[in-house]
Formats: structure tokens, sequence, C-alpha cells
């Protein structure tokens, strides 16, 4: 699965090359509950090529139409502002009086996003500036941390940045249900699990099975911080490997499946391993937010909200929101 940046980029270039003609739209700016964050993109070309969101609702048809019909960015790039007013907001299903700010830029030469969409396949980062006036462009290198999108003066500044990647150890129930999950919040998932039974079994379409050492498999391919380890296994010899690995890794999560038992048996063998306390520190286990899950999906679920809170920086109030909830629950059955 593309990340969906790469699949937008990667869509104008082909269709620009087939001969076509082709807008990319950039959201740069939103004011109240606009449905998709600054920095979305939306690939429009010929009538049924379409890649990409700014809304996931009406203000896609009214901006095509406008882009097909040369009334938007005909020669160059154009601000368009959806959302000033209230009958504007409600006809173009923006709730809560949100508005939205795009840029929609034509695309004539399919060599403007090539390195882009190089980079992005090969997960590295980079920055494209786009002049509003002139229309020109050039590319810079980019940290990952840097603010995905932005207009400063006539300048638009994008940061794109390789596609989000989960690895999974262990290739059992569970990690097909957070497979699942990933690849609909956009992860590449890569599943690891030298068992050969259990890899053998892994047919989750759309993911990459490896079948190598985990610590192997995580030293090759947890480069940047747009990474994320799970282990499922609950055999401490694959899933110690994972995380020594993993937890001296750039990823920004790292979680182990167990309960509270199984985790302090874990953190005592990291410490008699010499993982050093502040890398296991990082470590998020028992794993999945605390919402009374069960079954298999429930528990994915669960994992799945901890991973979206950790990657928005918002891990710390999702717990206490969570066990205040059920703290106050408790209280009220007391």
């Amino acid at each position: 699965m593309d990340s969906s940046d790469l699949g937008v980029i990667r869509a104008l270039v082909d269709w620009v090359r087939a001969g076509g003609r082709a807008h990319l739209v950039t959201v740069v700016q939103t004011w109240g509950s606009s449905p998709r964050p600054a920095g979305s993109l939306l690939a429009v070309g010929g009538p049924g090529q379409l890649v990409g969101s700014v809304s996931g609702g009406c203000v896609e048809d009214d901006l095509i139409a406008k882009l097909r019909q040369g009334k938007v960015a005909a020669t160059g790039p154009e601000r368009v502002t959806y959302g000033v007013t209230r009958e504007e907001g409600e006809r173009f299903g923006l709730p809560c009086g949100g508005t939205l700010e795009l840029v929609c830029e034509p695309i004539c030469d399919p060599a403007v996003l090539e390195p882009v969409r190089a980079a992005l396949a090969e997960r590295r980062t980079i920055c494209r500036e786009l002049d509003l006036e002139s229309g020109a462009s050039r590319l810079l290198p980019a940290d990952a941390r840097t603010a995905t999108c932005r207009v400063q003066g006539n300048v638009l500044r994008k940061v794109f940045g390789p596609q989000w990647q989960l690895i999974i150890i262990g290739a059992a129930e569970l990690s097909r249900c957070i497979a699942q999950l990933a690849q609909a919040l956009d992860y590449h998932v890569l599943v690891c699990d030298p068992r050969p039974d259990y890899a053998a079994a892994w047919d989750v379409p759309g993911t990459e099975i490896a079948t190598g050492l985990p610590d192997d498999v995580i030293r090759a391919r947890v480069t940047d911080e747009r990474s994320a380890v799970i282990t499922l296994t609950h055999d401490p010899r694959v899933d110690d490997l994972a995380l020594i690995e993993a937890l001296e890794s750039p990823a920004f999560y790292v979680g182990a499946l167990g309960s509270q038992r199984t985790t302090d048996k874990r953190l005592e063998r990291l410490r008699e391993l010499d993982v050093p306390e502040a890398a296991i520190a990082r470590l998020h286990a028992p794993i999945g937010l605390p919402i009374g899950s069960h079954a298999p999906m429930e528990i994915a679920v669960a994992i799945a909200a901890e991973l979206i809170a950790a990657r928005n920086g918002a891990l710390a109030k999702a717990r206490a929101s969570v066990l205040d909830t059920a703290t106050r629950k408790a209280a009220s059955a007391a």
C-alpha cells in the first residue's frame, strides 16, 4: 500500500507523462472543524482520475468542476478558500464554521514532481517550495519533524516524508487484525516471524512478511521516526530480540503485548541484558489503551488507538482520559 502522499504524486507524474492535464491541490490552512488537516493532497486529472482528498465532501465536487473548466489555476498556482460564510460552509459540508484554504497548482511537466516521488519511495524526507506568483518550485532537504505544510508570504512549503510503517513481531490472529487497521491508517505493514509455521500461514493482502531474526529486521528497516514496532508472540526468545533493538532505534513507538505480570518479568530481563533505563522507559506495555478489550479485534482497536495518540503527540492525554472515565464509572457503580 502506498502512502497517501506517494499515491498522489505517483498519479500526477503518470498522468502528465501520458500526455494528460493534471492539478495538485494542497490544503494549506484550516480554521474551525475542517475535515482534513493542512498538508493533505488531492490529484485531479481527466474524468475519473482522482487520488487523495482535501475534504471528503462537496468541496471536491465544486473544486474539480472549476479546475476542469479552467476557472481556477488555469495558468499557475492559485489560492482558493471555502467556508468563509455560514451559507458556504453549509453548502460545502464544512462543520461548525470550518474554513479551508487550498493551493491549486497545474502540473505540466512530470520532472517537477519526479524527485519527490523518488524521495518518498526511498524513505527520504524532502521539502518542496512553490512560488505562488511565478509557479517556480525547488526542492530542499528536510527533517521529518519539520512542520509539514505552511505558507510564508508568497511561498508554499510542503514537507514530504516517508510513509508511516508498522513492524509487527509475530504472525498470529491478533497480528492480522492490527495489520488490517494499520493499513487503513496509512501504514506500510511489515510482519516479522522467524517461526516457519506462522510465517507460512500469513496471507494478509498488502502487507510484507519477513522470516529473519527480529533484531536484524528492525536494524535494517527502522531508520527513521516514522516507524513503530510492536511485539506480539508471547515468546521472550523472539520478542526480547526485537525490543532490545527497537528501544534504541528512532521508532516513535515501541509496544509489547502481555499482562502487567508479563510486563514486569520482561522489564527484569531487559535490565539483565543491560538495556539502558532511558531506552526501557520508552516501552509501552501492557500495549494498547485500557478500554476493556478482550477479543482480537477489540485489542487491535486499543492498540491502533494508542498508535494514533502517540503519532499525534496526545498519548498522555488519551491515557488520562480513558483512566478518568473508568474511575468515574467504577465510582458511580459502587
